[in-house]
């Protein structure tokens, strides 16, 4: 435990803040299984729906530096084109 009231503090910060990351990267795993699972499917309205919730929480997390921006990048650009490619 640390000693310093400073120490203290940033311990209880980062419990906290390591938590609320934990709980976004689940939900962003989640999410992305689930779109994965659709397009295995070929189901493309499921596929579109969940992808497009998922954009905008991977956008938030990445605008937060849960996540890396090019990891946030990169995970958009091949779940589009693995929906693209069911489409047509």
């Amino acid at each position: 435990m640390p000693n310093p009231p400073s120490a203290k503090k940033r311990l209880r910060q980062s419990v906290t803040r390591r938590a609320r990351n934990r709980s976004t990267k689940t939900a962003l795993r989640t999410l992305t299984r689930k779109v994965r699972e659709s397009v295995a499917a070929s189901d493309v309205a499921q596929s579109e729906e969940t992808f497009n919730t998922l954009v905008k929480k991977i956008d938030r997390a990445s605008s937060q530096k849960v996540i890396h921006a090019n990891a946030a990048a990169r995970t958009k650009s091949r779940l589009s084109k693995a929906i693209k490619a069911i489409k047509g």
